[in-house]
Formats: structure tokens, C-alpha cells, sequence
């Protein structure tokens, strides 16, 4: 295992326009991993645009991974269906809180960098990472991959320590 970088955490927003894996609906949930850590959302029962609000925490070590996310159909007498899935590179906020660091950003709000969509991530659109009141936090939205339609909020946050000042 790495050298640990702080605490990750996930929050699983909403979900809109997934794809119907019931009759006329479906039952998702959310399974996130990051390395060998895995945590998942409560089942949102008869709902293709879901709202979880749940928040899911990891630990985040060098070297970073990808996050990881699964949606799935929640069934009862066969397996889980699958609803897409899709990932998010932490490259982008470990910078922007090295960046906070060097900056010794800790109060207010601060636009530290933006990401925008491309052909190596799931973002539907350009998203920023901001400094607020001392945390870094990102809000995206992610499409899911492998299936006709669906899309994933998510709000992250990177709890690190503050470097103090010298």
C-alpha cells in the first residue's frame, strides 16, 4: 500500500435517465470501488431518475486508481441486471489539493482547475474543482457507458491535511 493521501469522500447524488431493466421500470443501486475498497448505495425501489444523497467514504493512497462505478437492477429471483457503469480519474482534485496547498487556500470559495469532457473520461460536461471553506470538492456528472442512456451526479471531496504554513 501507498503513502495514504487523505480521506475520499463520495457522494452519490442522483441518477437520470436510466435504463429500464423491469417490467417498466427498475430498482438501482450504485457499487463504487476504488482499489480493493468497494461500498455501495441503498436500492431506490421503481425509479429510472433516482436520488440517493448518500455519501460513501474511501481511503486514498498513491498510487491513485480510477473510481470506479457500477449501477445495477436490483432483482429478487435471478441476479442483478446491469445499468452501465462509468469512472472518474482522481489525477484532477490530488492536484488541485496539492495546488490548494501551495496556494494556502483555507477559507472563502476558490476555483482551483476545471476538467472538461473528452474521449478518456465519462464527463458529460465540464466540471471545477473548488477550494470551499478549506475542502476540495468536485461536482460531475458522469455518463454511463455501455447502455442506451443514463447519467450519474456525484459530489467528491478530498479531506486532506493542510500543509502548515512555514
Amino acid at each position: 500500500m501507498g503513502e495514504e493521501l487523505g480521506l475520499l469522500k463520495v457522494i452519490v447524488v442522483q441518477g437520470k435517465r436510466l435504463v429500464i431493466r423491469d417490467f417498466k421500470s427498475s430498482d438501482p443501486y450504485v457499487v463504487l470501488k476504488l482499489g480493493n475498497q468497494t461500498a455501495k448505495t441503498k436500492v431506490i425501489n421503481s425509479c429510472l431518475n433516482p436520488v440517493w444523497n448518500e455519501e460513501l467514504n474511501f481511503t486514498l493512497t498513491e498510487p491513485l486508481g480510477l473510481l470506479n462505478l457500477e449501477v445495477f437492477d436490483k432483482d429478487l429471483l435471478k441476479s442483478d441486471d446491469k445499468m452501465g457503469n462509468a469512472f472518474l480519474n482522481l489525477q484532477p482534485i490530488v492536484s488541485a489539493a496539492r495546488l490548494r496547498n501551495i496556494l494556502r487556500v483555507s477559507s472563502g470559495e476558490t476555483t482551483l482547475r476545471k476538467v472538461i469532457p473528452d474521449a478518456e473520461n465519462c464527463l458529460v460536461r465540464e466540471s471545477s474543482i473548488n477550494c470551499v471553506n478549506g475542502e476540495v470538492v468536485q461536482n460531475v456528472w458522469l455518463r454511463l457507458r455501455g447502455v442506451e442512456s443514463g447519467e450519474l451526479e456525484l459530489t467528491i471531496k478530498l479531506v486532506t491535511p493542510v500543509a502548515p504554513a512555514t
